[in-house]
């Protein structure tokens, strides 16, 4: 008798956590087939230690063969569902077309960067969303602050040494903590660098992390405030061009560097599949399953799953969430073939770490607000317990990045070309050359 078959779509916190707990609960009962674009989950916390050169980037890229036990993995990129013939259509990284047919399905496509109506900003920002852009962001800082050495005009050098990042969330706050850290050092490295590199970070809200709670929002301002970043609120790019960005309050900011990290939008793929969605994710219930579809599930940042805690709410779109999320639709979907009861999703908050770099973070476990190193010590210790695998790798590099110097070479593997913020590929800026 032919297995039933549990086609999970996309790899991110939600998908891969569905993929692992469904394969110790089925025990080979089922066929459980994982399609992503990539052959690794990313663990997407540590990309600011990776662009900041703190963290291999290796590390952070967690093998899919071999850590999914009986799952097996298939690397494509999902285009199109039959909801009403099951099958899910997908293209091959070499282009080949191909299908996958199913009996429950899991739809975690995750999200992209968010977009806003601004001149300039799809032709010279950068996202940071993957391993591409940590990568591309790692060797541009290193190549700016070289270009600013060689600099005679100190126009250019000052423009050269500015970066400047969007959006003052949890990943904007610590790419520009991280680097402002790795600017120092590679300047203290550049004795004919007469100027220090300055680190702008902007966003709309009152405060940093406006997310979280306020003593966490405090203490991360004013470590960025401390070491030298230009932290301003209730600002943000107005018109972004070659050469620099003009910011809503008027100032114009010459600078060949704009991080874009104002936040997430769902995959466009949900759009696409012709279902109720709010807010661009797709609408499930309690058990997060499609209305009308009970055999399609779909958690992580694709879905609007209800908020029991907060109702006429949904959850909000953050790892904790798409990992719990995840989970739970594999135990919906064993109790779907008579192993155990399905339940709803309803979370308890656990907390926030917010890595500052240094000795520097902040966090709240169970509520309990932490700064300085008691904070850095429950950071560090979260991230080794929610990465699934790797764990004696990062350890590792944590350990050489307290006691070496970092390593401050370009590995030129991603053009700029290769790291759009949308399907419009992004120019670049004219002294980036």
């Amino acid at each position: 008798m032919t297995k039933p078959r549990v086609v999970i779509v996309g790899a991110g916190f939600a998908g891969y956590h569905a993929a692992k707990t469904l394969s110790r609960l089925a025990r080979g009962r089922a066929e459980i087939v994982l399609l992503n674009s990539t052959d690794y989950f990313l663990y997407l916390p540590l990309l600011p230690e990776v662009a900041a050169g703190v963290v291999e980037p290796g590390r952070i890229a967690v093998p899919l063969t071999g850590t999914l036990g009986d799952v097996r993995v298939v690397i494509g990129e999902a285009d199109h569902v039959d909801l009403q013939n099951r099958w899910v259509g997908f293209t091959q990284p070499e282009g080949d077309r191909n299908r996958l047919a199913y009996d429950r399905l899991i739809l975690s496509v995750g999200s992209v960067n968010k977009l806003l109506p601004i001149p300039g900003v799809t032709e010279y920002a950068h996202g940071f969303r993957g391993l591409p852009e940590a990568l591309y962001l790692h060797d541009h800082v290193i190549r700016q602050i070289e270009l600013a050495e060689q600099a005679t005009d100190p126009a250019e050098q000052q423009a050269r040494s500015t970066f400047v990042v969007v959006g003052a969330g949890y990943t904007g706050t610590e790419v520009a903590a991280h680097g402002q850290l790795f600017t120092d050092e590679l300047a203290s490295q550049r004795p004919r660098l007469k100027i220090r590199p300055k680190w702008m970070l902007l966003d709309v809200a009152p405060r940093v992390l406006p997310e979280l709670d306020q003593r966490m929002s405090r203490t991360a301002d004013r470590v960025l405030r401390r070491r030298g970043v230009d932290v301003r609120m209730g600002t943000s790019v107005a018109v972004a061009t070659a050469d620099g960005v003009k910011l809503t309050d008027g100032e114009y900011v010459p600078t060949c560097s704009l991080v874009w990290c104002v936040g997430v939008r769902p995959d466009p793929f949900v759009a696409q599949l012709g279902l109720r969605t709010e807010k661009g994710r797709l609408v499930v219930d309690e058990y997060l399953n499609v209305p009308g579809f009970p055999e399609v599930y779909a958690c992580g940042d694709a879905a609007a799953v209800p908020d029991l805690t907060r109702p006429g709410e949904i959850c909000t779109m953050t790892a904790q969430h798409a990992q719990r999320q995840g989970r739970l639709a594999a135990h919906n979907i064993a109790a779907s073939y008579g192993q155990g009861r399905r339940r709803p999703y309803k979370h308890h908050d656990l907390g926030w770490v917010v890595d500052l770099g240094g000795k520097q973070a902040a966090a709240n476990p169970l509520n309990v607000p932490l700064s300085g190193l008691p904070a850095k010590a429950v950071t560090r210790g979260y991230h080794l317990l929610a990465i699934p695998g790797n764990r004696a790798r990062v350890s590792a590099d944590w350990v050489l990045d307290a006691a070496l110097p970092r390593s401050a070479t370009q590995l030129g593997l991603v053009p700029a070309d290769a790291v759009p913020l949308e399907s419009t590929s992004p120019e670049v800026p004219a002294w980036a050359h």
